[in-house]
């Protein structure tokens, strides 16, 4: 009689953009797999995100790339601009998505995650409102204990549980977040305008004096817009919109327009963080991914596109693994690691470098940078972001 292989099973902590990928990165090569996330699932939150070249190549792989376009909007022009709308530079989109094969997208982040549940297998369990407490590790298995009391074992556990990670603080002493000396404001609105249509795509930045503001087609008639403004960290602000109005007041149209369609309640506000990079994420059979493992600004638009392209890794290498011996375990994280931590840490390094850039308010700086990257022509602009774009997990694959 034929011997039946015993289970592989994966705990993950987090349902975000990296639990869920690598959730169905799992299930593609047989693992079973547990989600286990503190929040409420089913609720709608978060703002919109970008899913460039890397990020659609790595949904690809998944099945789901198509359908995320079809949720999104085509980031089909990017042009930055001064306050008063004079124009800086611009993004080389169409030579940029001639050379991958495929534009950016921007799509509401709750859309990308239903897309993602969506995809889940019928033996992928997901549990919500599952806050984790404590790990312990053994030989031959790692067991996870929740607030409800409750606990479940598995052959590795996952930690994609974002910025505030319960499982690097319990296991890994990341450190404390840095922060970034600006706070981030985002909003979804219903608003229209036929200089920025759906169809051509019209997302636009506009760079002031520590302070830049982001315009982008989210389709089905709403636009999501953020606006990064340098201030001391904790800064109660009572009035949001109020607060954002005051801030870019005089700025070019539609951008006080756009803020003022948008319901105050429908307005975030975030301090923004990152974290000194770490050179391990492993421990035993305890494994980070996405934020809680190399948390970066914004400023590159890549924060889930490095949790997807870490969760492609991790599955790759877990697949390559005979037996979930402790050895085994260890062998494939170390890969996972030597693979991922190089590039994740590098973007988080060029995010920060980008932040300096964009949030400056040195008037004689600002007006030097402003020239200089009008001077730039768009194939250096093209080769300055193809390590990071271009970057292709079948190329790594071919390496092996």
């Amino acid at each position: 009689m034929e011997s039946i292989a015993p289970r592989k099973k994966a705990i993950i902590i987090g349902a975000g953009i990296g639990g869920l990928t690598t959730a169905l990165f799992l299930q593609k090569i047989g693992w079973e797999t547990v989600i286990y996330e503190k929040k409420e699932t089913r609720a709608a939150f978060g703002a919109g995100i970008v899913i460039a070249a890397n990020a659609l190549h790595v949904l690809s792989e998944l099945g789901v790339a198509e359908k995320v376009k079809q949720a999104g909007a085509r980031v089909g022009q990017a042009d930055i601009r001064s306050w008063d709308g004079k124009a800086i530079t611009a993004v080389p989109v169409v030579k940029q998505a001639a050379l991958y094969g495929t534009y950016s997208y921007l799509i509401h982040r709750a859309k990308l995650q239903a897309i993602l549940v969506e995809h889940l297998s019928v033996e992928t369990m997901l549990h919500d409102r599952k806050k984790m407490i404590s790990c312990n590790q053994h030989e031959d298995e790692v067991i996870v204990h929740f607030e409800d009391g409750t606990e479940d074992s598995g052959d590795i556990l996952i930690g994609s549980d974002g910025l505030h990670s319960d499982v690097a603080k319990l296991l890994f002493d990341p450190g404390p977040l840095q922060y970034s000396g600006f706070t981030a404001f985002r909003g979804v609105a219903a608003y229209a305008n036929p200089a920025y249509t759906l169809e051509v795509g019209g997302d636009f930045e506009a760079w002031g004096s520590g302070k830049r503001f982001g315009f982008s087609q989210l389709g089905e008639g709403q636009i999501y817009w953020f606006v990064a403004i340098n201030a001391p960290e904790g800064k109660d602000v009572w009035r949001k919109k109020e607060h954002v109005l005051q801030q870019l007041q005089g700025w070019h149209a539609p951008i006080e327009q756009v803020v003022r369609a948008t319901d105050e309640q429908a307005i975030l506000k975030h301090d923004i963080y990152d974290r000194k990079p770490l050179h391990a994420w492993s421990k035993g059979r305890v494994v980070l991914l996405g934020d809680a493992a190399h948390p970066m600004l914004p400023n590159l638009g890549q924060g889930g596109a490095q949790a997807m392209e870490d969760a492609y890794v991790l599955a790759r290498c877990l697949k390559e693994i005979a037996d979930v011996s402790s050895n085994s375990i260890r062998n494939a994280l170390e890969s996972y690691e030597a693979i991922r931590i190089p590039r994740a840490n590098r973007v988080v390094q060029q995010s920060r470098r980008m932040a300096r850039m964009v949030q400056m308010n040195n008037f004689a700086m600002l007006k030097a940078r402003n020239l200089v990257l009008s001077l730039f022509p768009d194939s250096f602009k093209i080769k300055q972001l193809d390590w990071l774009l271009g970057y292709r997990m079948s190329e790594w694959d071919n390496k092996e």
